[in-house]
């Protein structure tokens, strides 16, 4: 067999372990990126571990020790308070307003922009008993809808090298078109995971979720489910009469204390540094985790038993493989495949199928750079609409981010808690094969089939 069915056969054997033995996939994918990558790819060792993502784990490691000492110091429970005093305590808007936040951060340029809000936003659906993955997948869709802004690295990125190939360019559609696809997403999200029982639910002023007429207007709804917030047979989300608080201080906290404001001055750093001045998001991280751990040793003992090592060994593994696979001409084996077939929209289909696919496990912004590359020549023949391709596929490629081996899935996934987090895990794994099975095809069908027509 070429080097190319073996890498695809070896990959499919990953995931079939990974899931029926519940083995870490990383650790798995470490293996494998040796196994195949040396005798049967011909690459040495270091070309292997060359393929190891040092910059995404120093993020992963980085953001997860700083948030780390915010949930542990109540600096999120303040910023969550803060934000639901603009719906005045309406738990509803709880969700759109973390939708929202990650969709404004990354518009402006924060790449990681589910970095900063996830860790609100967990602890937040945990404590009042929300659906976990609805919230995550919602801060998620909140970037994805942001994602494409002309002074963002993705829109920045797609517009230079779709005017360097020559080939013209829509900066609004590829920002607006997206954004409408991945809010859409939401509100579907939204309504069939249990958005619709929050509705009349108030933050009390001791942190308790009360319907609107307050402790005797009405009757909370079912307690039936568990702690983790999960839907009920109804499809519904049961809250917690009163909510259990999660490991931190009160839910009441009337003044920051000058080590919480520290931690959020830090926080302000993070978004300001990486979405203003471009600071590494995983430096910097680190470096206001520091200042952090030197002020208080003990908060730094608990906020490093907050670092997702699993989350960590599982990305970089998958990732180190993907690498692999590129260097073994997968990716361009598959593709050329694809263009081989006369028909454009068909070829165009099987192109947002392969970038969605490969972008669930790897970096979205190169896979799209892949994709369009290999393109290029078919959008240049006239056979396509090139904006319409370019925009679809944009989707296509980000849309599959719900993905635990996607940095922005695994940034939500680290955010759980540890005791739900291989619930969690396999409900992020369903969703994410619905979107990816759905996802590309849908994308292909409202933007691209219309203009063909």
């Amino acid at each position: 067999m070429t080097p190319e069915v073996v890498s695809i056969l070896v990959l499919a054997l990953l995931f079939l372990i990974a899931t029926v033995r519940s083995v870490n996939m990383g650790v798995l994918a470490f293996v494998a990126a040796f196994a195949v990558g040396v005798p049967v790819a011909g690459m040495t060792s270091d070309d292997v571990m060359a393929g190891f993502p040092g910059e995404l784990f120093l993020v992963l490691m980085g953001l997860t020790f700083l948030f780390g000492f915010a949930q542990h110091n109540g600096s999120i429970d303040l910023l969550v308070q803060w934000s639901l005093r603009v719906v005045r305590g309406r738990v509803a808007a709880a969700p759109w307003i973390f939708f929202g936040l990650a969709a404004v951060l990354i518009s402006f340029g924060a790449l990681f922009a589910v970095a900063v809000v996830a860790p609100l936003a967990i602890p937040f659906a945990r404590k009042y008993g929300i659906n976990q993955l609805m919230m995550g997948m919602m801060v998620v869709h909140g970037a994805l809808a942001g994602a494409f802004s002309p002074i963002s690295v993705y829109g920045a990125f797609i517009n230079s090298y779709l005017a360097e190939a020559g080939l013209p360019t829509s900066p609004l559609a590829l920002f607006f078109v997206p954004m409408v696809f991945n809010t859409v997403i939401a509100t579907i999200v939204y309504l069939t995971m249990g958005g619709r029982r929050l509705k009349g639910l108030r933050l009390s002023g001791n942190g308790d979720a009360l319907p609107t007429g307050g402790p005797h207007g009405g009757s909370m709804p079912s307690t039936s489910a568990p702690s983790g917030g999960l839907t009920t047979a109804g499809g519904g989300v049961a809250l917690k009469a009163p909510p259990a608080p999660v490991t931190g201080p009160s839910a009441v906290v009337e003044r920051a204390t000058a080590y919480q404001k520290l931690t959020l001055v830090g926080l302000a750093a993070l978004a300001l540094g990486t979405a203003v001045f471009g600071f590494d998001v995983g430096v910097l991280s680190l470096s206001i985790a520091s200042v952090l751990a030197i002020v208080s040793p003990k908060g730094a003992k608990q906020a490093m038993n907050t670092v997702s090592w699993s989350t960590v060994i599982l990305v970089a593994g998958v990732l180190t493989y993907v690498n692999v696979l590129e260097t073994a001409g997968t990716i361009e084996y598959v593709s050329a495949g694809i263009m081989s077939i006369g028909i454009p929209l068909v070829a165009a289909l099987l192109l947002c199928y392969l970038a969605g696919i490969t972008s669930a496990m790897a970096s979205s912004v190169g896979i799209i750079g892949v994709a369009i590359a290999l393109a290029v020549p078919f959008l240049q023949s006239g056979a396509i609409d090139p904006i319409g391709f370019v925009v679809a596929l944009a989707i296509a490629a980000t849309v599959v981010d719900v993905s635990p081996f996607s940095t922005n899935g695994a940034l939500v996934l680290a955010n759980a808690a540890e005791e739900d987090r291989d619930k969690y895990y396999r409900q992020m794994l369903l969703y994410a094969g619905i979107v990816v099975a759905v996802g590309p095809g849908l994308a292909w069908l409202t933007v691209l089939v219309p203009g063909w027509f």
